[in-house]
């Protein structure tokens, strides 16, 4: 029992110290990316400027005919929700490898820094980003169409399963279209299928948080997005060593 109890230990022990050099890499091009994006602001720019078009062409349109106590407008305001956040990303968070191999880069990264690293630190810049735009678009969609949650905890929660899907997604995509010459084309026409289950289950989630459902009658929506957070994450993570190093 006791040498049971020492190997545990040992293996612990060991993985942790292989971890800990995985971390530090992960956070230093976390780090990196961000101060590059604060200089550029490409990401943001090209977010924002998405973001709000959306939201005023259409609130230009259907504002003045959806009434506050129209049955379709949780439904619609749930789906103008998520169309903006897939869109924006596909136009903002895309760049998240091209920008490598656009300024020579990317071999350096691969020499010097573990794959692993190189996933974990740009799904954490994208995961940073979409927090953001997920704010943004639901401020905007509240002053422009009066979207208004009956419950806040929920759609909070849904954004943030749906955020972290999204972006284990978008993130390994990137880097599978990153040396391809028709990148935008090849983008959208790769993360649509993929990230379309996760739209519908999220614009309906979204919903029920705006009309005020039960947790319990959201549970299952609830527990979709997250099972795809977490398959899309692990499945990111195992196959984003084979698409970096070919």
């Amino acid at each position: 029992m006791a040498e049971e109890i020492e190997r545990r230990t040992h293996y612990v022990e060991r993985s942790r110290q292989q971890a800990a050099p995985t971390l530090r890499a992960a956070w230093a091009v976390f780090r990196k990316d961000v101060r590059s994006e604060l200089r550029t602001r490409y990401a943001l720019n090209a977010l924002a400027m998405f973001a709000l078009s959306v939201v005023l062409v259409v609130s230009f349109y259907l504002g003045p005919r959806l009434a506050p106590r129209d049955v379709l407008t949780p439904p619609i305001q749930a789906a103008l929700l998520w169309i903006a956040l897939f869109f924006a990303a596909l136009s903002g968070l895309g760049r998240a490898f091209v920008h490598e191999e656009e300024v020579q880069t990317a071999t350096l990264l691969r020499l010097n820094t573990p794959p692993l690293a190189v996933f974990v630190g740009k799904w954490l810049l994208n995961v940073l980003l979409l927090a953001l735009l997920s704010v943004v678009v639901t401020v905007l969609l509240g002053l422009f169409l009066n979207m208004r949650s009956a419950n806040p905890v929920m759609l909070m929660a849904v954004l943030l399963l749906g955020g972290l899907g999204l972006a284990a997604t978008v993130t390994l995509l990137a880097a599978v279209i990153a040396k391809a010459s028709a990148r935008s084309a090849l983008f959208a026409a790769l993360a649509f299928p993929v990230i379309f289950p996760q739209l519908v289950i999220a614009m309906l989630a979204t919903e029920q948080a705006l009309t005020g459902a039960t947790w319990r009658m959201a549970l299952p929506q609830l527990q979709g997005l997250g099972a795809y957070a977490v398959a899309m994450t692990t499945a990111a993570l195992l196959l984003f060593p084979y698409v970096w190093e070919a």
